[in-house]
Protein backbone atom coordinates (compact mmCIF):
# COMPACT_ATOMS: atom_id res chain seq x y z
CA UNK A 1 0.00 0.00 0.00
CA UNK A 2 1.42 3.39 -1.09
CA UNK A 3 2.24 5.88 1.62
CA UNK A 4 0.46 9.21 1.55
CA UNK A 5 2.75 12.16 1.00
CA UNK A 6 2.72 14.68 3.80
CA UNK A 7 1.74 18.20 2.77
CA UNK A 8 4.51 20.69 3.27
CA UNK A 9 3.75 22.85 6.24
CA UNK A 10 3.52 26.63 5.49
CA UNK A 11 5.43 28.64 8.02
CA UNK A 12 3.29 31.04 10.08
CA UNK A 13 3.17 34.61 8.70
CA UNK A 14 3.86 33.63 5.09
CA UNK A 15 1.71 35.69 2.61
CA UNK A 16 -0.98 33.89 0.67
CA UNK A 17 0.13 32.72 -2.83
CA UNK A 18 -2.28 35.07 -4.64
CA UNK A 19 -0.67 38.13 -3.06
CA UNK A 20 2.57 37.62 -4.98
CA UNK A 21 0.65 37.65 -8.28
CA UNK A 22 -1.29 40.75 -7.21
CA UNK A 23 1.93 42.51 -6.22
CA UNK A 24 3.49 41.77 -9.62
CA UNK A 25 0.38 43.11 -11.35
CA UNK A 26 0.50 46.37 -9.37
CA UNK A 27 4.19 46.83 -10.19
CA UNK A 28 3.49 46.32 -13.88
CA UNK A 29 0.64 48.85 -13.80
CA UNK A 30 2.84 51.38 -12.04
CA UNK A 31 5.57 50.95 -14.64
CA UNK A 32 2.99 51.30 -17.40
CA UNK A 33 1.68 54.64 -16.09
CA UNK A 34 5.17 55.93 -15.42
CA UNK A 35 6.08 55.17 -19.04
CA UNK A 36 2.96 56.99 -20.25
CA UNK A 37 3.83 60.02 -18.14
CA UNK A 38 7.45 60.01 -19.29
CA UNK A 39 6.42 59.84 -22.96
CA UNK A 40 3.82 62.60 -22.63
CA UNK A 41 4.69 66.10 -23.78
CA UNK A 42 3.67 69.55 -22.49
CA UNK A 43 3.87 72.71 -24.55
CA UNK A 44 6.49 74.46 -22.45
CA UNK A 45 6.27 77.74 -24.35
CA UNK A 46 2.52 78.10 -23.84
CA UNK A 47 2.82 77.09 -20.19
CA UNK A 48 5.43 79.77 -19.55
CA UNK A 49 3.37 82.39 -21.41
CA UNK A 50 0.36 81.56 -19.23
CA UNK A 51 2.46 81.80 -16.07
CA UNK A 52 3.86 85.17 -17.12
CA UNK A 53 0.42 86.56 -17.94
CA UNK A 54 -0.98 85.44 -14.59
CA UNK A 55 2.01 86.92 -12.82
CA UNK A 56 1.89 90.31 -14.53
CA UNK A 57 -1.89 90.76 -14.66
CA UNK A 58 -3.18 89.10 -11.52
CA UNK A 59 -0.07 88.79 -9.33
CA UNK A 60 -0.63 85.10 -8.72
CA UNK A 61 3.13 84.62 -8.44
CA UNK A 62 5.32 87.10 -6.63
CA UNK A 63 8.28 86.49 -8.88
CA UNK A 64 6.69 85.60 -12.21
CA UNK A 65 7.89 82.38 -13.77
CA UNK A 66 10.68 82.10 -11.20
CA UNK A 67 8.01 81.08 -8.68
CA UNK A 68 7.62 77.88 -10.69
CA UNK A 69 11.26 77.36 -11.40
CA UNK A 70 13.14 76.94 -14.64
CA UNK A 71 12.04 73.75 -16.36
CA UNK A 72 10.20 72.36 -13.34
CA UNK A 73 6.91 70.57 -13.79
CA UNK A 74 7.37 70.67 -17.58
CA UNK A 75 8.15 67.43 -19.41
CA UNK A 76 10.92 66.20 -17.12
CA UNK A 77 9.37 62.75 -16.54
CA UNK A 78 8.70 60.80 -13.39
CA UNK A 79 11.65 62.27 -11.47
CA UNK A 80 9.50 65.30 -10.66
CA UNK A 81 6.73 63.30 -9.02
CA UNK A 82 8.40 63.00 -5.65
CA UNK A 83 8.75 66.79 -5.40
CA UNK A 84 5.27 67.68 -6.64
CA UNK A 85 3.89 68.34 -3.17
CA UNK A 86 6.66 70.88 -2.52
CA UNK A 87 5.76 72.85 -5.65
CA UNK A 88 2.05 72.86 -4.82
CA UNK A 89 2.68 73.99 -1.26
CA UNK A 90 5.12 76.74 -2.20
CA UNK A 91 2.83 78.06 -4.94
CA UNK A 92 -0.07 78.07 -2.52
CA UNK A 93 1.93 80.10 0.00
CA UNK A 94 2.85 82.63 -2.67
CA UNK A 95 -0.76 83.07 -3.71
CA UNK A 96 -1.86 83.49 -0.08
CA UNK A 97 0.72 86.22 0.44
CA UNK A 98 -0.65 88.28 -2.47
CA UNK A 99 -4.32 87.35 -2.15
CA UNK A 100 -5.21 90.40 -0.10
CA UNK A 101 -3.69 92.80 -2.65
CA UNK A 102 -5.23 91.37 -5.82
CA UNK A 103 -8.72 92.93 -5.63
CA UNK A 104 -7.34 96.35 -4.76
CA UNK A 105 -4.73 96.24 -7.53
CA UNK A 106 -7.37 95.22 -10.08
CA UNK A 107 -9.75 97.93 -8.91
CA UNK A 108 -7.05 100.59 -9.19
CA UNK A 109 -6.10 99.41 -12.68
CA UNK A 110 -9.71 99.61 -13.90
CA UNK A 111 -10.16 103.05 -12.34
CA UNK A 112 -6.99 104.28 -14.04
CA UNK A 113 -8.20 103.02 -17.44
CA UNK A 114 -11.53 104.75 -16.82
CA UNK A 115 -9.90 108.05 -15.99
CA UNK A 116 -7.50 107.99 -18.93
CA UNK A 117 -10.26 107.47 -21.50
CA UNK A 118 -12.63 109.92 -19.80
CA UNK A 119 -9.96 112.62 -19.72
CA UNK A 120 -9.48 112.16 -23.47
CA UNK A 121 -13.23 112.55 -24.02
CA UNK A 122 -13.23 115.63 -21.77
CA UNK A 123 -10.51 117.27 -23.87
CA UNK A 124 -12.37 116.48 -27.09
CA UNK A 125 -15.74 117.73 -25.80
CA UNK A 126 -14.17 120.92 -24.45
CA UNK A 127 -12.65 121.63 -27.86
CA UNK A 128 -15.92 120.82 -29.66
CA UNK A 129 -18.08 123.06 -27.44
CA UNK A 130 -15.71 125.90 -28.25
CA UNK A 131 -15.91 125.16 -31.98
CA UNK A 132 -19.73 125.03 -31.85
CA UNK A 133 -19.88 128.29 -29.87
CA UNK A 134 -21.49 126.64 -26.83
CA UNK A 135 -19.14 127.83 -24.12
CA UNK A 136 -21.52 130.46 -22.74
CA UNK A 137 -24.33 127.90 -22.38
CA UNK A 138 -22.47 124.88 -21.05
CA UNK A 139 -20.20 123.67 -18.27
CA UNK A 140 -18.00 120.62 -18.95
CA UNK A 141 -17.00 118.30 -16.12
CA UNK A 142 -15.82 114.79 -15.26
CA UNK A 143 -17.20 112.10 -12.97
CA UNK A 144 -15.14 112.64 -9.82
CA UNK A 145 -16.03 109.32 -8.19
CA UNK A 146 -14.98 106.72 -10.75
CA UNK A 147 -14.00 108.68 -13.85
CA UNK A 148 -16.71 106.94 -15.87
CA UNK A 149 -18.21 109.82 -17.82
CA UNK A 150 -17.98 113.44 -18.99
CA UNK A 151 -20.79 115.84 -18.13
CA UNK A 152 -22.24 118.66 -20.24
CA UNK A 153 -24.44 120.90 -18.09
CA UNK A 154 -26.81 123.38 -19.76
CA UNK A 155 -28.56 126.09 -17.78
CA UNK A 156 -32.32 125.53 -17.65
CA UNK A 157 -33.00 129.25 -18.12
CA UNK A 158 -31.73 128.83 -21.70
CA UNK A 159 -33.97 125.85 -22.40
CA UNK A 160 -37.43 126.09 -20.83
CA UNK A 161 -40.01 128.59 -19.73
CA UNK A 162 -40.94 128.57 -16.05
CA UNK A 163 -42.91 125.44 -15.14
CA UNK A 164 -42.73 124.13 -18.73
CA UNK A 165 -40.96 121.15 -20.30
CA UNK A 166 -41.17 122.41 -23.89
CA UNK A 167 -37.89 123.52 -25.47
CA UNK A 168 -37.62 127.20 -26.34
CA UNK A 169 -36.32 128.42 -29.71
CA UNK A 170 -32.94 129.12 -28.10
CA UNK A 171 -32.98 125.60 -26.69
CA UNK A 172 -33.54 124.07 -30.12
CA UNK A 173 -30.42 125.80 -31.43
CA UNK A 174 -28.38 124.71 -28.42
CA UNK A 175 -29.56 121.09 -28.53
CA UNK A 176 -28.98 120.91 -32.27
CA UNK A 177 -25.31 121.67 -31.75
CA UNK A 178 -25.12 119.41 -28.69
CA UNK A 179 -26.59 116.63 -30.84
CA UNK A 180 -23.85 117.11 -33.43
CA UNK A 181 -21.28 116.58 -30.69
CA UNK A 182 -23.04 113.49 -29.32
CA UNK A 183 -23.17 111.91 -32.80
CA UNK A 184 -19.38 111.76 -32.71
CA UNK A 185 -19.74 109.32 -29.80
CA UNK A 186 -22.06 106.95 -31.63
CA UNK A 187 -22.40 103.71 -29.65
CA UNK A 188 -21.49 105.36 -26.35
CA UNK A 189 -24.01 105.40 -23.52
CA UNK A 190 -25.71 108.80 -23.13
CA UNK A 191 -27.70 109.84 -20.05
CA UNK A 192 -29.86 112.95 -19.79
CA UNK A 193 -30.79 114.13 -16.28
CA UNK A 194 -33.19 116.95 -15.45
CA UNK A 195 -32.72 119.13 -12.36
CA UNK A 196 -34.79 121.91 -10.78
CA UNK A 197 -34.45 124.35 -7.90
CA UNK A 198 -36.38 123.80 -4.65
CA UNK A 199 -39.22 126.18 -5.45
CA UNK A 200 -42.49 124.15 -5.51
CA UNK A 201 -44.37 123.99 -8.78
CA UNK A 202 -47.28 126.40 -9.06
CA UNK A 203 -50.75 125.25 -8.14
CA UNK A 204 -52.67 124.16 -11.19
CA UNK A 205 -49.47 123.28 -13.06
CA UNK A 206 -49.40 120.37 -15.47
CA UNK A 207 -46.87 118.72 -13.15
CA UNK A 208 -47.49 117.84 -9.52
CA UNK A 209 -43.88 118.12 -8.35
CA UNK A 210 -40.39 119.17 -9.33
CA UNK A 211 -39.55 115.50 -9.80
CA UNK A 212 -42.21 115.14 -12.50
CA UNK A 213 -41.18 118.44 -14.10
CA UNK A 214 -37.50 117.49 -14.25
CA UNK A 215 -38.36 114.05 -15.67
CA UNK A 216 -40.52 115.61 -18.39
CA UNK A 217 -37.76 118.05 -19.35
CA UNK A 218 -35.21 115.24 -19.63
CA UNK A 219 -37.67 113.18 -21.69
CA UNK A 220 -38.35 116.05 -24.12
CA UNK A 221 -34.60 116.65 -24.56
CA UNK A 222 -33.97 112.95 -25.21
CA UNK A 223 -36.83 112.76 -27.72
CA UNK A 224 -35.44 115.74 -29.64
CA UNK A 225 -31.97 114.17 -29.83
CA UNK A 226 -33.41 110.85 -31.01
CA UNK A 227 -35.90 112.19 -33.56
CA UNK A 228 -34.10 115.26 -34.85
CA UNK A 229 -30.41 114.37 -34.46
CA UNK A 230 -30.48 110.61 -34.98
CA UNK A 231 -29.01 109.57 -31.63
CA UNK A 232 -29.34 105.79 -31.13
CA UNK A 233 -32.41 105.30 -28.92
CA UNK A 234 -30.90 102.11 -27.47
CA UNK A 235 -27.94 104.09 -26.13
CA UNK A 236 -29.76 107.03 -24.58
CA UNK A 237 -31.57 107.15 -21.23
CA UNK A 238 -33.25 109.93 -19.25
CA UNK A 239 -34.40 110.61 -15.73
CA UNK A 240 -35.39 113.47 -13.43
CA UNK A 241 -33.83 114.34 -10.10
CA UNK A 242 -35.98 117.30 -9.16
CA UNK A 243 -34.34 119.49 -6.51
CA UNK A 244 -32.37 116.65 -4.91
CA UNK A 245 -28.94 117.22 -6.54
CA UNK A 246 -28.28 120.96 -6.22
CA UNK A 247 -24.93 122.40 -7.26
CA UNK A 248 -25.55 125.83 -5.71
CA UNK A 249 -27.38 127.47 -2.81
CA UNK A 250 -31.14 127.53 -3.37
CA UNK A 251 -31.55 130.45 -0.96
CA UNK A 252 -30.35 132.89 -3.64
CA UNK A 253 -31.77 133.62 -7.10
CA UNK A 254 -28.35 133.07 -8.64
CA UNK A 255 -28.06 129.66 -6.98
CA UNK A 256 -31.54 128.63 -8.10
CA UNK A 257 -30.69 129.55 -11.68
CA UNK A 258 -27.64 127.27 -11.54
CA UNK A 259 -29.67 124.41 -10.10
CA UNK A 260 -32.25 124.59 -12.92
CA UNK A 261 -30.28 122.67 -15.51
CA UNK A 262 -30.04 119.71 -17.86
CA UNK A 263 -27.07 117.37 -17.35
CA UNK A 264 -25.86 115.20 -20.23
CA UNK A 265 -23.44 112.39 -19.43
CA UNK A 266 -21.23 110.77 -22.06
CA UNK A 267 -19.99 107.47 -20.62
CA UNK A 268 -16.65 106.11 -21.80
CA UNK A 269 -16.48 102.86 -23.78
CA UNK A 270 -15.77 100.79 -20.66
CA UNK A 271 -19.15 101.82 -19.20
CA UNK A 272 -21.29 101.92 -22.34
CA UNK A 273 -22.52 98.31 -22.50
Amino acid sequence: MAKKEKKAEIPAGTPAPWMATFSDLMNLLLCFFVLLFAMSSVDETKFEELANVLSSRLNFFTGGSSSIGEGQLIGTGASQLTQLDQYVNSMGQASEETEGDEPRDLEEAVEELNRQETEEIYDEVSTLTSQYDLEQYTEIGVDEVGGRYVTIEIGGNYLYSSGSAELTQDALSIFSRIGDILKIYDGYRIAIIGHTDNVPVRRGSKYDSNMELSSARASVAARYLIEEKGIDRTKIEWTGRGEYDPIADNSTEEGRIQNRRIEIRIYNSLNSD
